[in-house]
């Protein structure tokens, strides 16, 4: 056995029974590939065997591309209805299926398919982001947050890296993802510590810099890379190396849409660190998050955004202001009744 033996045992219970609450002669698929970290696909196949569940673990070799890019390399159609046969969904792929063909045709051949996407976790990051978390409370502060956002009309972020954005939300009956530890319906569900949502993606404007990570191409960043926005599309890239990495990766797919962005997220995860896991990287505590390229039509309704591939990359230290109210200041909860709940949640 590897690193945290038993604490990883304990955090795997939780996920199966607090958070998927997987019910007895349940299916539960498991995937990983050759890059994923072996003892927490055994310990989540076990739990779900403690549970009353019937494991089924599927791995394959691991693709060159993540999302759309990997569709080449894998076993598409057999995997996908492996996985639609089945009543949940884990995924702990290092090059991640979500946005692949396995997970469109897999979601839409089974509509009450709870899939929790946990790519790229580790012992480690298991024990810290799910095995230490006080669920309820992250809920309560996350669940505010979440109704404060929807309610905003505009929005407007910085960081001390440089960020300096501003756009326009849909309208306070927009979905706005909030994974707080909750997997147990029917749906698409994240790692606890993050909410999410699309905004009008053709008002956001200014700067957008990246200071923590940006996956793929380039993991943990060395030198900031900043993006110029226009309506909702990179139309500069700067930085050193890495921001040319990046410039190339996107132009290697001969595709704009590439180029546009397709949500914005916030990190609130208590026990996320900056790894270059861009699991754990989108949930460290006050980060906000863009993702670039491939969306679905579930998250930008009608049509989605058509895509080769995605990406996303974390602002570090963010501060936010909705319809000039401040909720973050350079990643520290602000404002009455917030701050309390955010101590709750961090155990703080």
């Amino acid at each position: 056995m590897g690193a945290y033996e038993y604490e990883l045992a304990v955090a795997a219970e939780k996920l199966v029974r607090e958070s998927l609450r997987v019910n007895r002669g349940e299916a539960v698929a498991i995937t990983a590939d050759t890059l994923s970290d072996d003892e927490v696909v055994r310990a989540t196949a076990g739990a779900v065997l403690a549970a009353g569940g019937k494991p089924l673990v599927l791995r394959v070799a691991a693709p060159r591309g993540v999302g759309k890019a990997a569709d080449a390399d894998l076993p598409l159609e057999p995997l996908a209805r492996a996985v639609a046969a089945s009543r949940v969904w884990v995924e702990y792929n290092h090059q991640w299926l979500l946005y692949s063909g396995v997970y469109e045709q897999a979601t839409e051949a089974n509509r009450d398919l709870r899939y929790l996407c946990l790519c790229g976790m580790t012992a480690d990051l298991m024990v810290r982001t799910i095995g230490r978390v006080d669920f309820a409370s992250l809920k309560r502060f996350m669940e505010r947050v979440r109704d404060l956002t929807a309610q905003a009309q505009e929005v407007h972020i910085t960081t001390p890296a440089g960020t300096d954005v501003r756009f326009r939300n849909v309208g306070p009956h927009h979905f706005i993802s909030c994974d707080w530890g909750d997997a147990s319906t029917p749906g698409v569900w994240m790692l606890a510590g993050q909410i999410g949502w699309s905004p009008r993606l053709e008002t956001v404007a200014g700067t957008i810099v990246f200071d923590g990570s940006l996956s793929p191409p380039v993991g943990l960043l060395k030198v900031p890379v900043t993006l110029r926005i226009e309506q909702g599309r990179v139309v500069s890239i700067a930085g050193g190396s890495q921001a040319e990495e990046f410039r190339a990766w996107l132009e290697s797919f001969q595709d704009p849409n590439m180029f546009r962005l397709g949500h914005v997220c916030y990190g609130f995860n208590p026990g996320a660190r900056l790894t270059g896991n861009v699991l754990e990287d989108e949930r460290v505590w006050g980060c906000t998050e863009w993702g670039l390229g491939y969306m679905s039509p579930v998250d930008v309704p009608p049509d989605g955004i058509r895509a080769a591939s995605h990406c996303d990359g974390i602002c570090l230290n963010s501060s936010v202001w909705l319809d000039g109210v401040q909720i973050l200041d350079r990643g520290q909860v602000v404002g009455p009744g917030l701050t309390e709940l955010a101590h709750a949640a961090r155990g703080l």
